[in-house]
């Protein structure tokens, strides 16, 4: 039986004043930690930045070091056919399955096949089950180091 790994993300809190966001990626930088997918939420005083990096635990100790409060949380990352539809058939599979999306973003990605996106559901393990046995490519740690 196939093992599959949700990927890690990062999330951020930080208050919606200048130079926060900048705080958070000069810390990044200066470890050399690349970020490879990125979505910011904000409301009128805080915001949420949620990342996928490639070095996952250094980006964490980096940003602690920094006294920015963040959270760890597993996220299935996958690829669809990178045309009209093909994101709509991977929301579709889970809807018409129970499976709730909380919420979304795209990946960084060079690729002209497919499209990367982050997908945040109510279970992870079904969800990359269920896409998995539909012929979609579910992403792990190691893939997104890759990228």
């Amino acid at each position: 039986m196939e093992i599959i790994m949700a990927i890690k993300q990062l999330s951020v809190f930080v208050e919606n004043i200048e130079g926060s966001l900048a705080t958070i990626t000069d810390a990044l930088a200066e470890e050399n930690i690349d970020i490879r997918a990125m979505c910011v939420a904000d409301t009128q005083e805080f915001g949420i930045v949620r990342m996928i990096v490639d070095d996952a635990p250094s980006a964490k100790q980096k940003l602690a070091d920094k006294n920015l409060f963040l959270s760890v949380t597993e996220v299935v990352g996958v690829a669809v056919d990178d045309e009209p539809g093909g994101l709509a058939k991977a929301v579709r599979l889970l809807a018409d399955n129970g499976i709730n999306l909380d919420y979304m973003y795209a990946f960084i990605s060079v690729s002209k096949k497919y499209a990367y996106v982050v997908l945040r559901v109510d279970d992870n393990d079904a969800a990359e089950k269920l896409l998995s046995s539909k012929g979609f490519k579910i992403m792990t740690d190691d893939d997104v180091k890759k990228m």
